[in-house]
This record gives C-alpha cells, structure tokens and sequence, in this order.
C-alpha cells in the first residue's frame, strides 16, 4: 500500500511488539495486551492504560484516504479498509484519490450481490465471503467494505445491485454466512449502510420518515442478523437523515439500537463524508470517521481538522467532554486489531487465483435466472444449431468497471461474447452486431477497461446491420440491459426510469420480428420494464456476474448449467407498480421522505393490492420440472416451544438433473394488526437427479410468527390459526398447511 514510511526505528519497534519479542531485557516489560494467552479485556485495558490522549483520539479519524491510526510506539498498527463488496479496491495514493499504480493489485471480481442473493444458498454465500476474504487478507486489509443489506425498495436505486433484495429474511438468511466466510480470513466484514439508505437522490441529507413498524420489520432484520448471528465486526453508518439526524451519529440507530439493544462490539464507522458534527458523533457511538472533505484542500495537516480529531480533542481538553466515550471507541477500535491485524493465528490469504475463479464461476451460474423459455428453445441444442447472432453492447463491455466504489481492477473479465464464441466451438458459426450506443469510455474513479467502444455508425445504420445478421442466423442471443454508468447501476445517482436506456426496446422489437428464436439476457442488478415480453420466447436475468461472467452465461444458454436461480425482487410492469411510487414520496420533497408503504414493501404490496408483475419475487424456470406433493405438519397444536415442522416431498419429473428452491410463506388472517397476506419464512435449495425426490422440512419457530408492536416497543406473536405455504415462488403456492398457535410466553432476544 502506498503510505508515508515510519521512523525507521518506529517500525522496527513495531515489528518486534508485534512479534510478541521487543528489544526490552525483562518479561515484565512487555505489554500485558500483547501476550495471545491473556484474555482480550485484559489485554485491551493494558493497552489503553498505556496510550495517550492524543493517541487515543488519533486512532478514531482517518490519516489517509483508506485507513486510520495505529500507535507505532506501543506496535498497535494502522488500520486499513478496502472497498467491496464484490472486490478487493486497487490502490490509491495515500490522500488522493488517483490509483498509485500498482501492477500487481488487479483482483478477482465476485458477482454482484443480487447475483448472491439469487442463488437461494447459504453455502454460496460462505463460499463468496471466504474467497473475497482470502483476498482481502493477503493485500492486508483490516476491514473488508461490505456487504450491503440495504432493501431494495425502488427500482431507480442506483445501488441496489450493491443488496440483497427486497426481503428482509432472505437478506438475513444470506447476510450471515458471508460475513463468517470473512472474517474466518481474519478479516473484518463491515456491513452497511445503517439504516434506511434505499435511494442514492438526495442521499447526503435526504431525512426518511418511517413508521417504527417498518423499520423494525424490513429495513433493520438484516442489519440485526449480521450482529446477532454474524458477529460481524464494524458497521459503516449511512449518508441520508433519520428522525432529522445523520445516521452516521444517530442516536436511535448507533447508540439505542445498535449498541444498548443488540449488544454490538465491534466498530462503527461512517461513510466517506457521511460526519457532520463532533458532538453528536462523540455521544451517539461512532467510533472511526473516515472521508470528510476538508474546505482547505490540499492542507497538509487536514485529518487533524476532522471532526472526530482536532475538535474532540479541544472538546476534551475544553472540559465539555471527558474521556468515557473515547475510552469506549478506543476499546472498540483495539478489539477490533486484535481479531484481525493483531491476531497472529489468521490466515495469509490468497489472491486472483484459480480457486477464486471458480468460486465466482459457481456463484454466476447459480445466480443467474431463467425468467422465460416457451417453446423451450433453451438450452441451445449444439447439433441442430449452426449460426448464433449475438447482438447488443453489453455483449462486448466491461462491467466489473464502473458502478461507483465497487468498481474494480481486475485481472481478467470474460465478457459475453468471449463466453459463447469460446463454448460454441468450431462448429457453431457466431457473428456479433453491437445494435446500439451506450457509454463508450469505459472509466471509472481512475480505473480503466482500456476497450475502445467507440463507434462511427449511426443509430438507424446499427439497427439495420443487427436486423440484418438476426434474419440470417438460427438463434439470436440479445445481450444489453443497464451498465454501470452514472444514472443506471451506479453510486451516487438514481435511474432516470423503468426503460431500458439507449432505444434498446425498439431494437428488441425490430429484432423479434425477424427472428422467433431469440433469447434476451437483460445484464442488470435491477428489475426493467419489458414490453416486448410477449414477442421473445426466451429471457434471461444475467446480472452483473464478475470475472467469469461470460463463461457463467454460455455454460446456461448450452446446458451444461441448469438454471436454478430465482428474483431476489419483485420486476413490476410500471413504476406505478412500485409502493415507492404509489404510496410512497419517492424521491422526496425539500429533504424529507416519507414511506407511507411502511411494511408493504415488494411482494407484500403487490400481494395486498392484488397487482400483476412482470415477474414475482422468488421466481426462476428450469431446464426440468419439479413436483410438490405430500405437505405435512407435525403438529396442530404449537405452544410456542421449540418449533413447528413443515415438510414437503420435491420430485425432479424431467429428464435433466437441477436444483429447486422450495420456498416458505406464513400468512396469520387473525392478526389485530394489518400483515401482508404472505411472509417468507424459509427456504431450501434442493439438488435432484431425474426422476429423484427428496423431503425438504423447515421449522418454524415462535419469532417467526411475530410482528412488531409499535404500541408495546417490541415484538409478539398473537394466539390463533396460522397458516404455512410452500411453493416454488411467491406467486406458485403448491400447498399448504394450518396450525394453532396456542401460548406466546418466552424471553424476546
């Protein structure tokens, strides 16, 4: 990493401290935290009895762009974070910006983590985080940026590709195993950004009213997951307002939520800029500020000026604050050294290798949907087929840069037409016509494709060309959809509309009409309008699918890949079908936002208004079909101890092998409050052989069935019938069954 070099005999100090053998001539020398045998409390507050009021408070800004203090004199190191989720960031110089240029920083890219969500499968999700954690650690990183677990509540969110869907228990559920897979590298997941950053329009100051309701049951469950149940270790606050106040140093969230109700221990740290006042900061639980933009730039001494280094500094030096909150944040910020750059039994980690390339292979091929297939004109049959025209930008762009801090240097991308030139071989003729003009430059926060996309045709001489090649070939492959430009899947902007940019339905439409076989593969990390749906037999969800993404992509057209992923969002037919746009303020006026959706958030709305989507969440086609039958509960009668037990036997009745993801809903028809008529409440992804079944059983607990009380403060589950649904999607329920729940007394978590 690029940073200013230590006193030479600093770091020499440093390094022996850290090796637990420092240049001093008797044990009783040696710093009591530094010895792996003591336990860590003890260890933390020998350390602070030794440091500083200067050191303390250093070590809770920034030095540079991307890391924070250490105290060299005691060989307690500097912290240093990296941008994900999906990569690991490349270098940049130590208060700029620019990239320092490195030549051997370009990484593995992971897909994005609507991808991740697709996938229905913990195990994929312990698989990304272990791989991107194994990076993380090798290009010593203390804190790994991600993941996000914002819920997607608009379809113009630039960031919802950065999420994991619209569902606050499929976020959970996903959220969890990435973080262990993590930090098992030593590594310090940060999950972000806490709370209610669901739009990137006026997203520095925008003030979000929200029922308590709607917070507690969709916008903080993933967020509670990942410290409840991940143990995550640093949490990055959010830009926008909540209840008027930054949630950088909210109250409510940092200090009443995060710190007194869910017993966090690790760091809290803010958003690059997202800190606006050192009191606040100081008294409501931020423990590290990092980004603030300094009016004086280029001011040698500006991390001094930040708000959580000269100001609280003099605050405590003024008498206006003592030292018990500093004292809290340097035993976070501490604990956090010693599990990761501190913690000398952590892996080295590895980078860009071909155990990461697979893991992002695995992950794009069981992320990737299957939206429709009539005819079943997929997969692509490679005896009868003889030509495939690929048509379309996003065929032969890059789309690991760009995208806002996820954008990544990487070692290599297989772009889509690579991917289905390299599995059609010889024998399959593939002609490529791009169709239309994006973003032709191809850069991003000084990250470079290096592809030249320019283009001297016009508009109308593009169409022609592609509707020439289409008419002429046995399959047509589309591949376009958004990229990662500002105004689409990007950092720092929203979308401009439902549409598909650049005339890319028109041409669709000109397309269809010339050819009957053609696949569409829209590349997005967000639901699009589709009015052409009904002209095309064949649509595929790609994503935005990392280094192998155009492997990933041939592997499902050909067959060697049964599509088994499934929408981690509803696709509505309009934006009037969205609660943000219909109930909602979206995107908000003179700085405030209401969500007057509350719960009724995706499929819940579109279940509570009895809308039709253009696809429902929780739904993906196969190449083969499964069966539903024999749902069974073990119990009529639940006392709210231990659970309930729902089974239901899955038979694979086609002639491919595939993976089914049986899906669970509870709908309670008694509640006193108003509850959508489903809620998902488990899942199980099934791997079958042709005409194999298997019995999947859920359990259900008493949580499950609760709601939050605004009234009491707290959650409760209510007496009376409940009934479970298992189906294949939110909109295919197969069967269900009722139950009665008959006593609610236990200890809230």
């Amino acid at each position: 990493m690029c940073k200013k070099i230590l006193n030479p005999v600093l770091a020499i100090l440093s390094f022996f401290y850290l090796c637990g053998c420092g240049p001093h001539s008797t044990k009783s020398d040696l710093p009591v935290y530094l010895d792996d045998n003591s336990p860590v409390n003890e260890r933390i507050s020998d350390a602070l009895s030794r440091m500083t009021l200067k050191e303390k408070v250093a070590m809770c800004h920034a030095q540079s762009k991307f890391s924070s203090a250490g105290v060299p004199r005691l060989g307690i190191p500097e912290i240093w974070t990296t941008d994900g989720p999906h990569g690991i960031r490349p270098e940049v110089l130590w208060d700029e910006w620019n990239q320092a240029g490195w030549t051997n920083d370009s990484c593995t890219a992971y897909p994005a983590l609507t991808c991740l969500a697709a996938t229905w499968n913990s195990d994929m999700s312990l698989l990304y985080g272990k791989s991107i954690g194994e990076e993380a650690r090798y290009r010593n990183k203390n804190i790994l940026l991600g993941p996000g677990v914002n819920i997607y509540r608009t379809p113009l969110n630039g960031r919802n590709f950065e999420y994991m869907g619209e569902d606050p228990f499929l976020s959970s559920a996903m959220v969890v195993p990435y973080i262990k897979g993590v930090q098992s590298n030593g590594v310090a997941a940060c999950v972000k950004h806490f709370a209610l950053n669901n739009q990137e329009r006026y997203r520095g100051f925008i003030n979000v009213n929200v029922s308590d309701r709607a917070l507690h049951e969709i916008y903080l469950p993933a967020f509670k997951a990942a410290v409840k149940k991940g143990k995550v270790w640093a949490l990055m606050g959010a830009y926008n307002q909540y209840k008027n106040q930054h949630c950088c140093e909210n109250e409510i969230l940092l200090r009443k939520i995060l710190r007194d109700k869910w017993h966090f221990d690790g760091v809290a740290i803010s958003d690059w800029n997202g800190t606006h006042n050192t009191m606040e900061a100081v008294k409501n639980g931020l423990d590290i500020e990092y980004g603030t933009e300094i009016s004086e730039k280029g001011k040698s001494d500006s991390y001094d000026h930040y708000f959580m280094a000269g100001p609280y500094l003099n605050l405590i030096r003024g008498g206006e604050l003592d030292t018990t909150e500093l004292n809290e944040k340097a035993r976070n910020i501490l604990r956090l050294e010693l599990r990761t750059n501190m913690n000398r039994k952590r892996p080295f980690g590895s980078f860009a290798n071909p155990a990461h390339s697979a893991a992002d292979l695995a992950i794009a091929e069981e992320g990737i949907v299957l939206l429709k297939n009539d005819g079943n004109i997929l997969p692509i049959n490679d005896n009868k087929v003889k030509s495939i025209a690929v048509i379309g930008e996003n065929a032969i762009k890059m789309m690991t840069v760009g995208g806002g801090s996820s954008s990544l240097k990487v070692k290599y991308e297989i772009l889509p037409l690579e991917g289905i030139e390299k599995r059609a071989g010889k024998d399959i003729k593939v002609t490529y016509e791009r169709g239309y003009i994006g973003d032709t430059e191809g850069s991003y926060n000084g990250v470079n494709s290096r592809q030249n996309l320019s283009e001297k045709r016009s508009a109308a001489k593009l169409i022609e060309d592609a509707v020439a090649a289409a008419g002429k070939a046995d399959y047509v492959i589309y591949v376009g959809g958004l990229n990662k430009s500002e105004g689409q899947d990007c950092e720092g902007a929203d979308r401009k509309g439902l549409e598909l940019p650049y005339g890319q339905d028109k041409l669709i439409d000109a397309l269809s009409d010339v050819n009957k076989n053609m696949v569409v593969i829209n590349i997005s990390g967000n639901a699009v309008a589709m009015p052409w749906k009904n002209k095309v037999p064949a649509i595929i969800q790609g994503w935005y699918l990392g280094s192998e993404a155009g492997n990933a992509l041939a592997a499902v057209l050909f067959g060697d890949v049964n599509p088994s992923g499934k929408l981690p969002f509803t696709f509505p037919q309009k934006l009037s079908d969205s609660p943000a746009f219909a109930m909602g303020e979206y995107p908000g006026k003179d700085g405030q936002e209401t969500y007057n959706e509350g719960i009724f958030v995706g499929y819940r709305y579109a279940d509570e208004k009895k809308t039709d989507p253009l696809f429902c969440f929780g739904y993906g086609l196969s190449y083969t079909s499964f069966k539903y039958e024999d749902i069974t509960i073990d119990r009529s009668e639940f006392d709210g101890k231990g659970s309930v037990k729902i089974s239901v036997r899955i038979k694979n009745t086609g002639n491919r092998a595939g993976k089914e993801i049986a899906e669970l809903y509870i709908k309670d028809p008694e509640s006193s409050l108003p509850r959508p008529p489903k809620e998902l409440k488990g899942f199980s992804k099934i791997a079958l052989e042709p005409g194999e079944s298997k019995i999947v059983t859920f359990n259900l607990t008493l949580h499950d069935l609760e709601y939050y009380d605004p009234e009491a403060g707290k959650w409760k589950a209510e007496k009376g019938v409940f009934e479970a649904l298992v189906g294949s999607s939110s909109r295919d329920i197969k069967g269900s069954a009722r139950f009665n729940l008959t006593k609610t007394t236990y200890e809230e978590d």
